[in-house]
Order: structure tokens, then sequence, then C-alpha cells
């Protein structure tokens, strides 16, 4: 089967300037519908001093400010979800929840989240039968990815997370022959099987793997590639704002989705940097039920707009480089400091506390120091913090010689961006 060659749909491929004018007219469409209605985008215009009628370039349209993730969490409790969406809830075709928390609507329109041209970028083809990994419950992430695997003819695996010994059998006992989930996760089933004797090239049949949620260095690629001799491409995006952008066969970078604007701006203006400069990665997806207008994602990363050898003309993001606030991704879960403060005061014993992230062999780590005034059942503080943060941490109770400084900050990530 090739899986190399050719394009999903026209768009990939159009000029410069073709896809300028189609994005403008895209951006238009959300800014009328969210205009339309007394809500979360009207009242970011008045609060600016703006009115629709005035945005009629990109350079009006950088004018605008950032949504933040932080405000759209915050915005939801305090107006409700309706307060964002151009329709009644019951015409949406699903709601999610993740972590913040912050809902996830999704609309009706097909391909929704814009996620079909990067699994056929990254070798997935009609007749895969697809091992999906991530989860389906609440959050979006499993429905997300499985729907544009299946209009491509694709059969899919609802396997969810976790569980390696069951997704050992499946891959032993079905013809598998693509995978979907995390890097990390696709590492731990290779030496899981290299432990039982298996070969992870001969005793499964997998050629393809589709990877998201961490960050992917080059040498974990390589490493993960070479045990199951497959494909291993990664796309970019959000669960909110669907696919951003995603690798090709030829890498060097990320291309832009199709199905949204995305720009590179100075997170303390917000404005657009030029090409090849560092900030924050901002998206505006042309999607009408939910009008997102220019999301700031808090990631940082730079474009390239060197033509790309696979054909493909859309810039490319060039890797996330790191993180504009004090939040942090960890094993595709957004982890904000406010939120573990008010998980852990549940813990009156803990006086003052210190999450760590690091990366080991290519998995992210989640460690919580705490100091304590007594004792401290830290099997049960680890669960609690896996119930409402989704991450389970290793919980490690500081002694007298060992103190988190005062002012020090309640989150640390000591992960390196390539």
């Amino acid at each position: 089967m090739e899986r190399t060659q050719g394009f999903f749909h026209q768009r990939e491929t159009e000029s410069d300037a073709s896809r300028a004018a189609r994005q403008w007219q895209s951006v238009l469409a959300v800014i009328h519908r969210a205009a339309s209605f007394e809500g979360e985008f009207r009242d970011r215009l008045r609060d600016a001093g703006m009115v629709p009628d005035e945005i009629r370039s990109l350079d009006d349209f950088s004018s605008i400010p950032v949504l933040r993730k932080k405000d759209l969490s915050r915005l939801q409790r305090e107006k409700g979800l309706s307060w964002f969406l151009s329709c009644a809830p019951g015409r949406l075709s699903r709601i999610y929840q993740s972590p913040g928390p912050i809902y996830d609507p999704e609309g009706s329109s097909p391909d929704y989240w814009g996620w079909t041209e990067a699994f056929f970028a990254a070798g997935f083809r009609a007749g895969d039968l697809a091992q999906m990994t991530f989860s389906y419950h609440l959050t979006p992430a499993g429905l997300m990815l499985e729907e544009p695997l299946r209009s491509l003819g694709c059969a899919v695996i609802p396997a969810g997370p976790g569980n390696s010994a069951l997704q050992l059998q499946l891959l032993q006992e079905l013809p598998v022959t693509g995978f979907v989930g995390m890097t990390s996760f696709l590492k731990i089933l290779g030496q899981k099987a290299l432990e039982k004797g298996l070969d992870p090239k001969k005793d499964f049949g997998l050629e393809v793997a589709f990877v998201a949620a961490e960050r992917l260095s080059e040498s974990l690629r390589s490493e993960i590639q070479d045990m199951f001799g497959i494909l291993i491409r990664q796309g970019y995006g959000t669960a909110d704002a669907g696919c951003i952008a995603y690798e090709c066969p030829a890498l060097g970078g990320m291309h832009l989705s199709t199905r949204c604007l995305v720009e590179i701006c100075d997170p303390a203006t917000g404005q657009a940097v030029p090409c090849g400069e560092m900030g924050e990665v901002v998206v505006t997806p042309f999607t009408l039920e939910y009008p997102l207008v220019r999301l700031a994602t808090g990631d940082l990363s730079r474009l390239s707009e060197t033509p790309c050898p696979c054909g493909r003309t859309a810039p490319r993001l060039q890797g996330i480089l790191g993180r504009v606030d004090d939040t942090a991704k960890v094993r595709g879960q957004f982890l904000y400091p406010a939120q573990v403060a008010q998980t852990l005061a549940r813990f009156p014993q803990i006086v003052r506390h210190q999450v760590v992230v690091d990366n080991v062999s290519g998995k992210d780590g989640l460690t919580l120091r705490v100091e304590t005034s007594g004792p401290l059942d830290t099997a049960q503080v680890a669960s609690v913090f896996q119930e409402h943060l989704k991450l389970r941490p290793t919980v490690i109770v500081l002694g007298l010689g060992d103190m988190i400084p005062e002012g020090a900050p309640p989150l640390v990530d000591n992960r390196k961006y390539d």
C-alpha cells in the first residue's frame, strides 16, 4: 500500500494567493457569525472599542484581542456555554469536557475537527485497521480522531488508554495496521512486547502510527520507528480548536491545517510577528457553531515558508518550542496551578506544594513535592489528584532539610524543547 504519496484534497496544494483569499473569506464568515449574537465575541470587541464592520483586513483582524484558554474556562463558568454558541446546544453533535474545566462543543458539520487531511498525510489509507488508544470518556480525543479515520475508509478498534496487556493482545490477534495515540504509550507497548519475547516488527502488523498530545523528539521517533518498523507522523491541535497542523512524509515541520487561520503572535501584544520569529500560536478555526476568534493556545512556535518536497504549500510550524504561561501540557492534559491548589486544599496537612514535570527517556513524568504538618496518605493524594486532574503524580513528602523556598513557582517544567 502506498502511504507517502498524494493529497487528501486540492486545498493542500493551492497557491499563496488562493490560500490567502480563501482564508480571509472564511475568517469573515466566522466574524459575522460570532458577532450575530450577544455573547463572548461581541463583548470582546466592545471592550476593545471595535465593531465588526471595521475589520476589513488581516491587519484589522490582528488588532482583535486574543482569547486565552484561562479566560475561556472562566467565562464558560461565569456566563455559561451558550454564551459562546451561535446555535442551541441541542443542535450540536457532542459536548466534551477537558481539564480546566473547559467544555468543548462539537458541531454537526462533516470533519468538524479537521483531522482527515492530517491522517492522510500521515499515511493512513482505506482498508487500514486502526487501534485508537486515546480516551473516549468525556474528553474529545477518541471520537475526535476516530471519525476522520472512518471517513478515510479505515476500521477502528476503540481500545482507549492503558491496559497494555489487552492492547498487546489486540495487536497480536487482530490485523492492526495503524496505531493512534501517544508515542510514549507506543514505546511502552513495544518494551512490554520485547519482555514477553515478542518481536514488534514480526509479530505485529503495524505499518503506520499517528501520534499527538505530547512532544515528539527525533530521537524518540527514530527509536520507535526502528522498534516496530513503521512510519510515525504527528499532529498538533487542541480540544477546543481541533487540528492546527500536521506532519507530512517529508517532515521538516508541521503543515498548517487548511481548516483554520494560524497566526504566530507576540504574547504580550497579540500582534502577528514576521515569519521565522518565535511567538505564540493563535488559531481561528473556520467552524460556525462554536466560533472561536483568535484563540491563544499558550504554545510557542515559529513558521517556515520554505517549499516542502511533499508538494503541500502551507507554511510549517517548526515544532512546539515551549509555553507562554504557567500551565504545562502533560501527556495530553493541561495542568493549571490554580486547579492543583484547589485539589490539594482537600488535604489540610499539606502546607506547601510544587509540581515538577520532566521527561525521561521520552516519557513525561509528574512529581508532586509537598511539605506537611502531619501524617499524609500519599497514595490517597495521588488518587485524588488523578481523579480531578486526569494525571497521576509521584508524591514526595519533603523532610526538614528539603523545603520548597518561599515564592518558588508552584509548577516547574524541566522538559527541554528542541
